[in-house]
């Protein structure tokens, strides 16, 4: 790959660009200034007054409001990159962050993509693949094929029956919840693949679809790793993200309740071996669905996910450095013995919208009220009189507490949310409340589906 005037000898930046928005965008720059790095800040002409474009060494705004014609831009960002001398690109979550088109482009125009390679996203980013490949690492999967489904009606019928139903039928490039569809008995499932191959073709650009074993009451773990380009990879403990409304995660914990070390431990370690094998670098997630006692693979997210932060608050480890100093080609510098994950660490995401209809609210914040004391931490963008656009995703803050038991972290969350106060627009965090109060939570006894059942509940009432 050629050097850019940017780049050492041994491909190192000085300075970074930020594709992306958000509190995510403030993140990554404080990040890169505590590593030394100079940030350029991009937006879109309904981001102009973000806070992160006054912090940062270079702003630049590089298209309209919709993020299709700047976001999503991929040659607007990288003409941003050339113009602001920027040696690398930080995608962050969302967005272009697992486009393996986008990570290829910003390696061929001379740049450093901060995360994986193109071949690790592409592996990963197609489901099927990436079961593959975990199954040739030891890692436990949903049962199923590790192959497409075929348009031959009767090997459909066959492959459900070998299974066993229910079975659920998702998209091989599918992702955020979308492209999958449930089964639960025979006669509906040529109808249910037929929906979801069209919606699939029209979602990700691919009819391609695969099926697995429908678990009816798991809990969603994820396990985060970091790896070196030098053959080196840890695992940083578990994480709890159950607590989903239409596959979209609202409560992360951090380390997941009721799991052994003896259960979890060959777990982490398998997922270590699977990154060696394909040659991973940088950050990187594997979800799992847990239950009865045994974990299966569904996914690997690869790139910084939004519930980092529990992770970094258990772990003592900031992720998005870490991720960084991969991507310059550090030694990771910590093995799994330096890993030690200490007291329980709960994350909320407060979200723009009406906490009864969850429709987005759009708006200017006029008052903001934000917690603090010992084991609180707020990732946000939002100030007193920040417009909350109605282009993006309604995620206008992250609020983390640490403790050190899972009751005392509940006990914190409560008492941080009623110290959370923001005016002017709506925001889920009476819908927060009520659930931080909820029995069955608090017990850490919910699966995936929990929360979907207690909003019924509430709504019935």
């Amino acid at each position: 790959m050629p050097e850019t005037p940017e780049q050492s000898a041994t491909g190192r930046f000085d300075t970074v660009l930020i594709a992306n928005r958000g509190e995510i965008a403030l993140r990554i720059q404080r990040a890169c200034r505590e590593l030394g790095l100079k940030t350029v800040a991009i937006c879109s002409e309904a981001d102009r007054q973000a806070p992160y474009g006054k912090t940062a060494d270079r702003f630049l705004c590089i298209g309209p409001s919709t993020a299709a014609k700047s976001y999503l831009n991929q040659d607007a960002i990288l003409l941003a990159a050339r113009l602001a001398g920027a040696g690398a690109i930080h995608p962050g979550y969302g967005f272009l962050s697992e486009n393996a088109a986008f990570a290829d482009a910003v390696e061929k125009a001379g740049l450093i993509f901060i995360g994986p390679t193109t071949s690790s996203i592409a592996t990963m980013g197609d489901k099927i693949s990436a079961k593959r490949a975990m199954m040739a690492a030891g890692v436990p999967c949903v049962p199923g094929p590790d192959t497409a489904l075929p348009d031959d009606p009767a090997t459909i019928e066959r492959t459900a029956l070998e299974i066993g139903y229910p079975v659920i039928i998702k998209a091989a490039g599918g992702g955020g919840g979308r492209g999958m569809r449930v089964v639960p008995k025979a006669d509906l499932l040529h109808e249910a693949t037929a929906l979801t191959r069209e919606e699939a073709r029209k979602a990700f650009g691919s009819p391609s679809l695969y099926m697995e074993k429908f678990l009816e009451h798991p809990r969603h773990i994820e396990i985060q790793v970091i790896c070196d380009d030098h053959g080196n990879a840890v695992w940083l403990g578990h994480r709890d993200c159950s607590m989903q409304r239409r596959h979209q995660k609202v409560v992360e914990e951090a380390p997941a309740p009721g799991i052994a070390p003896n259960i979890i431990q060959p777990v982490g370690l398998a997922c270590v071996e699977a990154c060696l094998q394909i040659g991973y670098r940088g950050v990187g997630t594997f979800e799992f669905l847990y239950e009865d006692g045994a974990f299966y693979f569904i996914e690997m997210n690869t790139r910084l996910q939004v519930e980092h932060p529990v992770t970094e608050m258990t772990s003592g480890v900031d992720i998005v450095q870490a991720q960084i100093k991969a991507a310059q080609g550090h030694v990771l510098d910590l093995t799994q013995s330096d890993v030690t994950c200490k007291g329980h660490s709960f994350e909320c995401r407060i979200n723009a919208e009406d906490p009864e209809s969850f429709l987005p609210s759009a708006g200017v914040v006029t008052h903001l009220a934000l917690p603090a004391g010992p084991g609180i931490r707020v990732d946000t963008h939002i100030h007193a009189g920040y417009k909350v656009s109605p282009y993006y995703d309604s995620l206008i803050a992250k609020l983390i507490v640490h403790a050190p038991t899972r009751a005392e972290a509940m006990t914190r969350m409560r008492e941080a949310l009623a110290g959370t106060e923001v005016e002017g627009i709506s925001t889920n965090i009476p819908f927060l409340r009520a659930l931080f109060e909820d029995g069955a939570f608090a017990h850490g006894e919910t699966d995936i589906h929990y929360l979907e059942q207690w909003l019924k509940l509430r709504r019935a009432a």
